[in-house]
């Protein structure tokens, strides 16, 4: 009976600990989709505009 009585009086000193452990490993596993769904504010490069100066150049230097 005592080793019972001493298992129930130490469940509710260590629950806060184990809750605070919890939540600091389940955090960051948590805020994976959040950070994935916000795909709103990505930056993007403007786009390559294509013109050909360097073939060009390549078949001017080529000649000479």
């Amino acid at each position: 009976m005592n080793r019972i009585a001493a298992t129930a009086t130490k469940i509710p000193r260590l629950l806060p600990r184990a809750t605070l452990i919890l939540m600091l490993l389940a955090a960051p596993v948590l805020a994976v989709p959040t950070i994935r769904a916000d795909t709103g504010h990505t930056i993007e490069a403007p786009a390559h505009k294509n013109t050909s100066v360097g073939f060009v150049l390549l078949i001017s230097l080529q000649r000479g």
